[in-house]
């Protein structure tokens, strides 16, 4: 018998004060039984990081909705769709291979990948060379204390607030405070 997901809510409050965008965000994630917290909680830190195309991106046309993750490795963890259906921007966590990413990069306008981990900078050594190609790939790494911090923080019920300021994203909630400053690679 297969191990159903485990459904997470969340709403997400963002001030994003970098990019002018304040907006609450309900959302609904599954986590996949082979999933995570940290994985969780990083697909819910890259809403925070990416909200503000809904509005810059798409004048507030279109939606923010999280894929079905490891169920389905041709789904993106995170896509902003406009109300066409045309994926605008594909959101990756982890340390995916080329191949899914050059896939990403055909399919949508905009493919930014998150990696994290402790093994994040080894994993962009060996792949950075044959990625640089990809014309519309953002490669961002999230440092793995951060995202650990958060993993703790996991909730199947959370409240998150979520500033955005000079970069610095600080996500405070009733279990506590983390911030995570991603650092950009490509």
């Amino acid at each position: 018998m297969a191990l159903k997901s485990t459904v997470f809510k969340a709403r997400l409050q963002v001030a994003d004060i970098d990019h002018g965008y304040y907006a609450d965000h309900a959302v609904t994630l599954a986590r996949h039984p082979s999933e995570t917290d940290e994985r969780l909680m990083v697909r819910l830190a890259a809403l925070a990081l990416q909200a503000h195309q809904l509005q810059s991106l798409l004048g507030g046309g279109g939606a923010w909705r999280f894929g079905r993750g490891l169920s389905d490795p041709d789904d993106p963890d995170l896509v902003l769709a406009d109300d066409t259906g045309r994926a605008r921007v594909w959101v990756e966590v982890g340390q995916p291979e080329e191949r899914p990413l050059a896939k990403a990069c055909a399919r949508a306008d905009r493919v930014v990948l998150y990696a994290y981990a402790a093994q994040a900078e080894v994993w962009w050594r060996g792949i950075e060379s044959r990625v640089t190609r990809l014309p519309h790939l953002e490669v961002w790494r999230l440092p793995a204390a951060a995202t650990q911090a958060l993993a703790a923080l996991a909730g199947r019920s959370m409240t998150w607030q979520a500033t955005l300021q000079e970069g610095l994203l600080s996500l405070s909630g009733e279990a506590g405070h983390v911030d995570v400053e991603p650092e950009r690679w490509k």
